[in-house]
């Protein structure tokens, strides 16, 4: 399942538009070599997108959003090291029996994945809090009935001011949730390592070419939310596309970088 055990992060190379283009590539690749396994684990995100939005349709309450919010992301990084394990068994030419990648996901909890978990819910914990402080900030003198009926106080000049703060704010944490995670996920099911050093590896990663993970991100984000509109019936294709890409992104920042080739590192 892993490589032997060293310390601290494997060295990486800096991540390029071909990366990308060929992880994509071979991210559908492999969607179409195992659709059924990648579906079902497409499938954990839809249907707490269904759970999520039946809740709050059946009880009319919007905080059950964020009960739900807080939770995913303990069982998002699993669900993701599934995309990240079939695309390991192909690339390998292993066998790709259900049962064998969902051991290796059910072993991630004697792992560093649970807490690598804890840091990303502390972040939106820290988010939720943020947000409040900004909502009570701009509008907890204005008048409404309803904060999800009363649209038209967020067309004031306070409710556009938060909503502009507020979508910057939380921009910076996706960003921040991206950097630690983009290349730590499929790092820490590819090796023994510490989740701290595989976060710092991952922000690296980004610094290290900035333009072209963001890039990346921002592809994440504009397919993920089309995928979102018909019903999160998009995220059944969207989702393993990505998971699997993620995958050979991280594989190939690895094998090229010179140090796992046996070149010197440049400066």
């Amino acid at each position: 399942m892993t490589e032997t055990s060293q310390i601290g992060a494997p060295p990486l190379a800096a991540a390029t538009p071909q990366m990308l283009r060929q992880a994509l590539h071979k991210g559908w690749r492999d969607f179409t070599r195992a659709p059924a396994l990648s579906l079902a684990f497409a499938g954990v995100y839809v249907l707490l997108g269904w759970l999520m939005a039946g809740i709050t349709w059946a009880t009319g309450q919007s905080y059950w959003l964020v009960f739900a919010a807080v939770g995913f992301p303990l069982i998002g990084p699993f669900a993701a090291i599934g995309f990240y394990e079939i695309s390991r068994r192909l690339q390998a030419g292993a066998a790709l029996e259900a049962g064998a990648v969902m051991s290796v996901i059910f072993r991630q909890r004697n792992r560093q994945l649970p807490s690598l978990c804890a840091v990303i819910v502390i972040l939106f914990l820290f988010w939720f809090f943020l947000a409040h402080m900004i909502f009570a900030l701009f509008l907890g003198r204005a008048t409404m009935t309803h904060v999800s009926t009363s649209f038209e106080v967020y067309r004031s000049l306070e409710g556009l001011t938060m909503l502009a703060v507020g979508t910057g704010v939380g921009a910076g944490f996706a960003l921040l949730i991206f950097n630690i995670t983009v290349i730590s996920l499929p790092m820490l099911l590819d090796r023994e390592i510490d989740f701290v050093s595989a976060m710092i590896a991952s922000f690296q990663a980004v610094t290290r070419a900035p333009l072209v993970l963001l890039a990346w991100a921002g592809l994440i984000a504009v397919l993920t939310f089309l995928a979102m509109l018909p019903g999160f019936l998009g995220l059944f294709v969207v989702l393993p596309l990505l998971g699997h890409a993620t995958w050979h992104l991280y594989d190939q920042m690895k094998t090229t970088a010179p140090e796992l080739r046996g070149e010197p590192a440049r400066a």
